[in-house]
């Protein structure tokens, strides 16, 4: 079982979230005299953001004449986004303030990289006639997209890993491999050959021992990176190992079959001690990627000799 203190460990605290009465009449649109001021989403919580100013992180709430692009999450880790700040005589002078938000997220930038999918499919409410595929954006703005895989337990997926490539590719994010568990088994020397021959960057590791973290963290150093990969691959593990102190909870792999148990309910952000970001994401549970047929080209080469010139 978890331990209390991961319970509270990167994600906040319930409480009621609320800006003064006198910023929200009129649907939010008293905002005009308030400081506009740039900053990154960290976190997400029903109706808000937590959102990195200079530094800092506040608690934003979304002000009602927010509006996104259809067809994506509106927000998400990573996305830039210009706040109206509250006015400071609203806050509690001792800083415990707890009832107060910090700002109203008014504006979201335009999203330079994305790592998406399409959402899970299911639920009551899926409409079976509307073919428009929503993308559940994880996170934007990312530099690189750190395709976590385990040499055994559980045992390499290598489409999966292709699946992962092409997101990367669609997203305009650079894919490096990271195949962990080299303390337990070497990795498969196929699998090496197949995806050196793409050119892909790949990084042995053990986050159990340290072994190759150094070299890993050269590729990390201030750059924006976000780790993806299946649950029980070791995504956690190597975050402790990579920024000491941060103590994630990690769990076995489940013996009858070889799936990891999910230790991350939602995507968290992480400051490496170099200069750097770290984003952690859920275990996956679908991983549908809807490809035109005219894009086969542009994510498989071998199927350019059966396109027209």
């Amino acid at each position: 079982d978890d331990s209390a203190d991961h319970k509270t460990k990167g994600k906040l605290t319930k409480r009621k979230i609320k800006l003064p009465p006198r910023d929200l009449e009129a649907g939010g649109e008293n905002t005009d005299d308030l400081q506009r001021l740039e900053g990154m989403v960290v976190g997400m919580f029903p109706g808000g953001a937590e959102v990195r100013i200079d530094g800092a992180r506040t608690l934003c709430m979304i002000a009602k004449a927010f509006r996104a692009p259809p067809g994506s999450t509106a927000l998400a880790v990573g996305d830039t986004v210009t706040v109206a700040a509250s006015r400071q005589e609203h806050h509690d002078a001792s800083g415990d303030d707890l009832d107060r938000a910090d700002g109203m997220i008014l504006s979201r930038g335009p999203r330079e990289t994305a790592l998406s999918r399409p959402a899970p499919r299911g639920g009551k409410r899926k409409d079976e006639y509307k073919s428009d595929v929503f993308e559940r954006v994880i996170a934007a703005n990312m530099d690189v997209l750190l395709i976590i895989a385990a040499t055994c337990q559980p045992p390499l997926r290598k489409r999966l890993i292709q699946r992962y490539l092409i997101i990367a590719e669609r997203g305009e994010m650079e894919p490096i491999l990271v195949l962990n568990k080299i303390d337990l088994a070497p990795p498969d020397p196929e699998v090496l050959e197949h995806f050196r021959e793409s050119k892909l960057v790949i990084v042995e590791v053990s986050a159990g021992t340290g072994q190759g973290v150094d070299k890993l963290t050269k590729h990390l150093t201030d750059r924006r990176s976000i780790l993806a990969g299946a649950s029980g691959v070791g995504k956690s593990t190597l975050i402790n190992r990579l920024i000491p102190g941060v103590d994630l909870a990690t769990r076995t792999v489940r013996p009858g079959d070889l799936r990891g148990r999910h230790t991350t309910s939602s995507a968290s952000v992480y400051e490496l001690p170099g200069g750097g970001m770290l984003v952690d994401t859920p275990g996956i549970r679908e991983l549908g990627l809807p490809i035109d047929p005219v894009e086969l080209p542009w994510y498989f080469p071998e199927f350019e000799k059966f396109t027209p010139d």
